[in-house]
């Protein structure tokens, strides 16, 4: 069984580090120059160039930009009058501190034709309207109409005043989303084009680069791991396309829906409501619009999404995630405790025969037949099954799993503490710095757990086997060191309940050989 515990834990370990570091977006920080910027963001379409530069063509170029400044109490914005465009928009966390969600050197975003200088017609907190009117003779209105949440609605009416063709419009957002400075490395590889369909089975697409019909979807959106910028169009059939697009897996995407204004209309008026705020799943689920499909519950989603109702339970008893995340882990051990028992009486069991197979690998170690038949001997009359902890402890693993992502991807956990140091659940606990380096307690007090469990159940005589167990407390306390508080609490609570049963099950094992 030992073999066994061996092999569960580095399957675990060993799934943690692959998503980790590799499944898992990798740390990518990138630089963009605004020439990069804007040559990613012109790569969707060759039409937009030229059009673009007719509209430049139209324009003064000593034209004054406008700026407009709008704060609430839930987010704070910086639109242009060049495109009435957006320049940032950033988001107030729980800790008070401002997120902007324009990526870095993307801005500005939904504007329409670049470099045009609309008239600010009015401007409140509530409503900004932008027009500009073309020598052509067609306009277009933009009205901003702002809530103090984080869903809004921009309507574009196009008006034509001749026969002349009016250009394609498009709204668009990117390269990339804005996170903030703990989420800066991960965050480009982080950051995903999506779309909603219309019809069901509705599901939530990655894109790639293809463009999409329009009409086939509810929405699209740019993501990261904690943030959410979402486009709903009142009638996705007035769209034509939906166009993503990146220079290259290093970049983040930028993604466009696009529309071509009818030539038989003297009007056009096109609605799209915008989201820009945080992936709180509860908060998103309410607007029934599919929008928490972006919350990654992972591999074992249902699970996830089981334990993340569970965890929200537990929080309006205790007002506290970190107490929450414990009272959890304790449901979840009750759950899985015949599987946990059986795993620990098999390892009890193979830690009694060690004396006797350790006795027959001495004995018979130039003979492997005979010592695996010998072996074989010992486990059937002994009645001790080698492979009977294996089992139990693999089916934890998908339970383990959906925890662990649901933990590490809840967007609740931001900036919510626990007791003393530990300030943020999402982020590592951050005990104490000596220089620029981090002291993360928890992850050490974790490791310290994990060496004394092994101790408990250590029935191996194999050299390399004690030096491999000796060594996974090390690996793990690495594997933890950056990752989030929470998770850390998790494992850490699990241990402690493990350590418990495990006392408990040596305790009864050892009356058994005493009236044996």
């Amino acid at each position: 069984m030992q073999k066994n515990s061996i092999l569960f834990v580095v399957l675990s370990a060993a799934v943690i580090f692959i998503w980790y570091f590799f499944l898992a977006p990798q740390s990518t920080q990138v630089n963009q120059t605004p020439a990069q910027v804007q040559t990613e963001k012109s790569e969707y379409s060759s039409s937009m160039v030229v059009r673009n530069n007719q509209i430049q063509d139209e324009i003064s170029q000593f034209a004054d930009e406008e700026r407009i400044n709008i704060e609430t109490e839930k987010y704070k914005a910086v639109l242009t009058n060049k495109g009435a465009a957006v320049l940032n928009w950033s988001v107030k966390e729980k800790n008070g501190e401002w997120v902007d969600l324009v990526f870095p050197g993307s801005s500005p975003v939904m504007g329409n034709f670049p470099g045009s200088v609309y008239k600010i017609v009015s401007k409140s907190d509530s409503k900004i309207v932008f027009e500009y009117v073309s020598k052509e003779g067609w306009k277009i209105t933009k009205i901003y109409n702002l809530s103090d949440s984080y869903m809004h609605n921009l309507n574009i009416v196009i008006d034509r005043n001749s026969s002349v063709s009016v250009p394609e419009i498009d709204i668009e957002w990117g390269p990339g989303l804005g996170t903030d400075a703990k989420e800066v490395k991960e965050n480009v590889s982080l950051s995903r084009a999506l779309a909603y369909t219309a019809d069901k089975p509705y599901k939530l697409k990655k894109l790639k680069t293809d463009s999409e019909l329009a009409s086939s979807y509810k929405w699209m959106a740019i993501d990261n791991r904690y943030f959410l910028a979402a486009f709903i169009p009142e009638k996705s059939s007035d769209f034509d396309k939906i166009i993503p697009s990146r220079l290259d897996k290093k970049h983040p995407y930028s993604v466009t829906m696009t529309a071509t204004v009818p030539q038989n209309v003297d009007r056009k008026e096109y609605s799209i409501n915008f989201y820009l705020g945080p992936k709180g799943y509860t908060y998103l689920k309410s607007y029934n619009l599919g929008l928490e499909k972006t919350v990654d519950f992972g591999v074992f989603g249902f699970l996830g999404k089981i334990a993340f109702a569970v965890l929200m339970f537990f929080y309006k008893i205790t007002h506290n995630y970190g107490w929450a995340i414990i009272m959890i882990t304790v449901v979840i051990q009750i759950l899985v405790l015949p599987l946990t028992l059986k795993s620990l009486k098999s390892a009890a069991a193979m830690k009694r025969v060690q004396p006797l197979i350790k006795d027959i690998q001495t004995k018979y170690k130039n003979e492997p037949q005979r010592l695996q038949a010998e072996m074989l001997n010992i486990y059937r009359t002994k009645k001790v099954n080698p492979l009977g902890g294996c089992l139990p402890m693999l089916l934890q693993l998908p339970i383990f799993w959906a925890f662990f992502t649901m933990l590490r991807n809840a967007y609740e956990l931001r900036n919510e503490g626990w007791i003393l140091w530990v300030k943020d659940l999402s982020a590592s606990d951050q005990f104490m710095y000596l220089g620029d380096f981090s002291i993360n307690l928890l992850p050490l007090l974790m490791g310290v757990g994990m060496f004394f469990q092994q101790r408990m159940t250590m029935a191996v005589s194999d050299p390399m086997q004690k030096r491999m167990m000796y060594l996974m407390p090390i690996i793990f306390t690495f594997m933890f060191w950056s990752f989030p508080s929470g998770l850390v609490i998790y494992w850490i609570t699990n241990s402690i309940i493990s350590m418990i049963e495990q006392y408990f099950i040596i305790k009864e094992d050892e009356i058994k050989v005493k009236h044996s």
